[in-house]
């Protein structure tokens, strides 16, 4: 068997937790079409088995977007996504247009010319592009000759997704299983559900609000046929614990509703949601705060 780790970069809102997914045929990234939505380094373990003892397994890691970070909080988050560098098989960067678009992608480009490792360039969202935009992508890349190979890509609907992993997997060697078979992540549920609800409230909240919330689940309490959480949304400001909670609580109810709906689907039960918003200021600048809510390693 081959197996090997991947890595998935990029800037943020670049598509990488969408492919993921697409990748893994469910949803254990969460996705919306704000930037820096994810924060910690997602796994997801794909495994083919072929016939005798052949097949392949890949450990997946979808990665924070890369960016220079304004506070602590966005520093940790591009650490780990740098830090993969080192530590994968494979990279596959992900960019949705010409290098000339903006820094963000350069300043990663800048960063991977001395890494070793093999490096796969995938030109995402091409369902928005016509064929000479995807042309110019394609040509400005491989003229730096720093890829070994660049592929275009639609992860919303699926386009040259299973190419791509064919390509990955020639790119790997023999290898242990890492994890057993039908294991698609190796996140525990109780940050899965953290998770779905950030994701909700990201969708359900205005512009200025989202980066600066957290979840912790307080409790999770696994019954017969239900499973009973309490969970507190964090934000920095009280100005932003009125915009949660809404008129007479009518926000939180909806992400509140959204996340219990998909929480049910993902743990196979009915679900009992209890979510609570509390302020605790500045606390993307605090590293007590990072290391708590998983952020970053205790000191």
């Amino acid at each position: 068997m081959k197996s090997g780790f991947i890595g998935i970069v990029g800037r943020p809102n670049v598509g990488k937790s969408t492919l993921l997914n697409q990748i893994m045929g469910e949803k254990i990234a969460i996705t919306t079409d704000k930037p820096q939505t994810t924060r910690n380094s997602i796994r997801g373990i794909y495994t083919r088995h072929d016939d005798g003892d052949n097949g392949v397994q890949m450990v997946f890691i979808d990665t924070p977007g890369i960016h220079k970070g304004r506070n602590k909080l966005g520093s940790a988050m591009t650490d780990m996504a740098v830090n993969t560098f080192k530590e994968v098989d494979v990279i596959l960067l992900l960019v949705d247009g010409p290098m000339s678009k903006g820094p963000g992608d350069k300043y990663i480009v800048d960063m991977m010319k001395d890494v070793n490792t093999p490096k796969i360039l995938v030109v995402n969202k091409m369902d928005t592009m016509d064929p000479e935009e995807y042309l110019e992508i394609y040509n400005e890349y491989n003229e730096l000759g720093i890829f070994d190979d660049i592929y275009g890509t639609s992860a919303l609907n699926g386009t040259n997704v299973v190419e791509l992993l064919s390509r990955v997997e020639e790119f790997l060697e023999e290898g242990p299983m890492y994890f057993p078979e039908d294991m698609i992540t190796d996140y525990p549920e109780r940050f899965l559900v953290s998770e779905v609800i950030r994701e909700k409230a990201l969708l359900y909240l205005n512009e200025e609000v989202p980066h600066g919330i957290a979840v912790e689940i307080e409790s999770f309490k696994e019954e017969k046929n239900i499973s009973k959480i309490s969970a507190v949304i964090y934000c920095e400001k009280k100005s932003h614990k009125g915009i949660i909670i809404g008129k007479g609580g009518k926000k939180l109810k909806g992400i509140g509703k959204a996340a219990r709906l998909e929480l049910e689907a993902l743990l196979g039960t009915k679900v009992f949601l209890e979510l609570w918003v509390k302020v605790r200021e500045n606390w993307r600048d605090s590293d007590f705060d990072l290391a708590n809510f998983g952020y970053r390693d205790r000191d």
